[in-house]
């Protein structure tokens, strides 16, 4: 087993599905396999890609039976033919994909986890049933974790795909809830793969002029303080709590920065966000369009990801629910003080491993303002916080500890004999 087919409906950009994807083939590289990407839109080498525009959850043909779908209880009877016939067309496609690059195994990059494209899961879902191909159904969130999806007249397809319960697949989540969750749901078992960060090679030192660049673009002036909230714009990331935050929060500007767009929800919190702030006197900058979503910086855009961190003296963390927590990790690797909140997976799969962080309980508190403020005034403190904080990290969430892992599932992978 060597060629590795990794599909999912868009890997591209600054999302966790993208960013672990990143992870895992690094991961399964540095062992001798090879990975070949399918996706609706792919950010990684040509040579080694296929693009299947229906496999993206924003084309208009998936859109129009996300629409028709969700919020629904029935139907129309031109919605399941339009899934049966964007199915059929995206087996085709995947089965050539694999032909193609003489796929040895695939990995379900979370396509078969929420229903964002119905038609591309069941493609996958008939395709590994009807050839026995290795399987990994790499989970991040289910559809029964996010409200949007309760409401449906898709439960059939939801029920068959989302996801499938077949002798081949091996399925992999991000954390021990889930894994309980799908235990319990669908009656099978699963290897728990946290989120994982490059811990075995510390960051580089900060390019001060970047910074300032940086700092001056987000409109941050001097003497003030960089408040950064790095996720997207969705509502579970409950941002609310994190202008709260800014707004009590002496030397902050009344500035909150964001580095990441709307993303795949809409634009409805973010425009309840923006009137949420203005009520609070605090300002939101958004400088998604300076930020690469890759690891390099271009003309169009600048920074990276990276350089924001860098230029941060303060990263706010306050989601409600969250799969496992890529901006908690690489805030924690950057060294940067953190806010955040204790959400379910937080508190069952990180907060056990002993890291000292400023937390809350679902609301900013004048003893939050306090204890940030008292934070961002003493440099000892917050040293010191780092540096235990990336010591936890990198025994529990290192690339190292992923690759363990991920082998230990590659190694039990087998293929089976097509039925007559």
């Amino acid at each position: 087993m060597k060629n590795i087919g990794i599909i999912s409906t868009r890997i591209s950009g600054t999302d966790g599905v993208s960013h672990e994807i990143e992870k895992w083939a690094w991961a399964l590289e540095r062992n001798g396999f090879s990975c070949f990407y399918c996706a609706g839109e792919v950010d990684r080498p040509g040579e080694r890609c296929m693009v299947v525009d229906e496999a993206h959850f924003k084309h208009p043909d998936i859109a129009a039976i996300n629409r028709s779908v969700f919020g629904s209880h029935v139907r129309k009877r031109e919605v399941t033919r339009l899934i049966h016939a964007m199915t059929a067309h995206l087996r085709q496609e995947l089965a050539r994909f694999i032909q193609t690059f003489d796929i040895d195994c695939v990995i379900a990059e979370n396509t078969l986890a929420i229903p964002m494209n119905i038609p591309l899961g069941v493609a996958m879902t008939e395709l590994v049933a009807e050839t026995g191909i290795p399987a990994v159904a790499h989970h991040h969130d289910f559809a029964w974790e996010r409200e949007r999806y309760l409401v449906n007249a898709a439960g059939d397809f939801i029920q068959m795909s989302f996801p499938p319960v077949l002798p081949s697949v091996h399925h992999v989540v991000i954390n021990s809830l889930a894994q309980a969750s799908l235990a319990h749901r669908r009656g099978v078992t699963s290897t728990v793969i946290p989120n994982t960060f490059d811990y075995g090679n510390p960051p580089a030192a900060p390019d001060t002029a970047v910074v300032e660049s940086l700092r001056r673009e987000a409109g941050v002036g001097p003497g003030e303080l960089l408040v950064l909230q790095p996720t997207r714009v969705v509502p579970r990331k409950c941002i609310e709590r994190a202008v709260d935050l800014v707004g009590g929060l002496a030397g902050a500007g009344k500035r909150l920065v964001i580095s990441h767009p709307s993303g795949d929800e809409g634009d409805e919190y973010e425009r309840r966000l923006r009137e949420y702030a203005e009520m609070r006197g605090v300002t939101l900058a958004f400088i998604d369009h300076i930020v690469s979503p890759g690891r390099a910086a271009s003309k169009d855009r600048p920074y990276t990801i990276g350089d924001v961190y860098r230029a941060a003296d303060l990263v706010t963390y306050p989601s409600s629910y969250e799969g496992f927590g890529n901006a908690f990790l690489e805030t924690v690797y950057f060294g940067k003080p953190i806010v955040m909140n204790r959400y379910p997976v937080f508190i069952a799969d990180i907060e056990p491993k002993g890291f000292d962080l400023c937390l809350i309980n679902g609301m900013v508190t004048g003893a939050t303002i306090r204890e940030v403020e008292g934070l961002l005034a003493d440099a000892g403190s917050r040293a010191r916080r780092a540096e235990h904080n990336y010591r936890v990290a990198k025994e529990n969430f290192s690339y190292e500890k992923l690759e363990e892992l991920l082998l230990g599932v590659m190694r039990g992978l087998r293929p089976l004999s097509p039925g007559r």
